[in-house]
């Protein structure tokens, strides 16, 4: 349970610390939120839940294929509000980009032979 509690707080404490060190600068808190820090986690919690370094290594592979997709979410983002749109309505047109990007990204990779 405590693990539990552990995984809980760290992830928490990434996003509280990538929030507010936004609002002193943008640059350090994109820096900081595009550390692979979700994944250095989750490698290190499979690892030590399960000391199978193959499982680690299958989900670093899946890892590295769908980083690719969810990229346009901060460009889409990005063009939609320096282009005057709300800031909803931009994020939700940038999650569904991201989510057809995802499907077609999954859908190739599965057309090329490559099972994650």
């Amino acid at each position: 349970m405590w693990q539990y509690v552990v995984k809980f707080a760290l992830s928490a404490a990434i996003v509280v610390a990538v929030s507010e060190i936004s609002k002193r600068s943008s640059r350090w808190g994109a820096a900081l939120a595009s550390l692979p820090l979700t994944s250095l986690l989750a490698f290190v919690w499979l690892y030590l839940e399960t000391r199978a370094p193959q499982r680690v290594a299958d989900l670093s592979f899946g890892v590295f294929w769908l980083v690719l997709p969810s990229l346009p979410l901060f460009v889409v983002l990005t063009l939609l509000l320096r282009a005057g749109y709300g800031f909803w309505t931009g994020l939700a047109v940038a999650c569904a980009t991201t989510v057809a990007t995802y499907a077609g990204m999954l859908w190739a990779l599965e057309k090329i032979g490559i099972k994650l």
